[in-house]
């Protein structure tokens, strides 16, 4: 989605109070997004803070919901992009893997990881993590401190989208259209997979060293996040618990 990836993680705390972070123990799980266990009267998850973009007229609803007894987030985006962010302090080695629940309405036709006009997804879990800046190669570096100086806050340097992909293969791993620094892995692409609950894992302490082949920094904050502002069209998503957890084998 046009300019949406640059400005997630500079958008957090402008504007908003500035969110507790949620602190991994490096042993036990850590449910980042207890969604199940949220009161419906709250108007955000705890910890968890709506993320709206200056340069995007049309925003994405984000709004606790009941389904089948369990408290879920919906999303609902017509033309928008918005997004739900929480930060947190995880060690991707002692705590790699990443589960949530999703479940979309509707595949988005115009969808395409390849180009910035198709990037929309009607679902996405955004994960960055800390990344020094002096690792940036010449060019990099430029292109960093130029970004800094028309902006707020830092770039991302160091970011993972799971995203449900339109028909591009599973586990795909390709730069966004956008930004380098930004990796997209498709982990979902079936549209008969529609309207239906689906559990999704992923070990992205891996994931993270296919992606950059480097050793990741610590994980520091997670999305939600359904926009179909590029491609105009349509859809509801909904988002289950997320939790990080450690592998059967821990991560030496």
């Amino acid at each position: 989605m046009i300019r949406t990836i640059p400005y997630l993680l500079l958008m957090v705390g402008i504007a908003l109070p500035v969110p507790a972070k949620e602190t991994g123990t490096d042993v036990d799980t850590v449910h980042v997004g207890l969604f199940s266990k949220t009161d419906l009267s709250d108007i955000t998850p705890p910890g968890w803070y709506a993320l709206e973009f200056p340069s995007i007229e049309n925003k994405t609803a984000y709004f606790l919901t009941r389904l089948q007894d369990t408290t879920v987030v919906q999303a609902v985006s017509h033309a928008s992009a918005s997004a739900y962010f929480k930060e947190v302090d995880i060690s991707p080695r002692h705590l790699p893997i990443l589960k949530w629940r999703w479940k979309i309405e509707n595949v988005l036709h115009k969808s395409n990881i390849m180009s910035k006009q198709g990037d929309d997804y009607p679902a996405r879990i955004y994960v960055s993590f800390e990344y020094d800046p002096q690792r940036l190669s010449g060019m990099e570096r430029v292109k960093y401190k130029l970004y800094n100086l028309t902006h707020d806050r830092p770039a991302p340097l160091a970011v993972i989208n799971y995203v449900w992909g339109n028909g591009t293969a599973i586990d795909t791993i390709v730069s966004n259209a956008y930004s380098d620094r930004v990796k997209m892995i498709v982990v979902q692409n079936d549209a008969a997979l529609s309207k239906r609950w689906l559990t999704q894992q992923r070990n992205i302490y891996q994931d993270y060293i296919k992606a950059f082949g480097e050793e990741p920094g610590r994980i520091t904050g997670i999305a939600i996040m359904t926009d179909t502002d590029n491609t105009g069209e349509s859809v509801t998503a909904y988002y289950g618990d997320i939790s990080f957890s450690p592998s059967a084998k821990q991560v030496d």
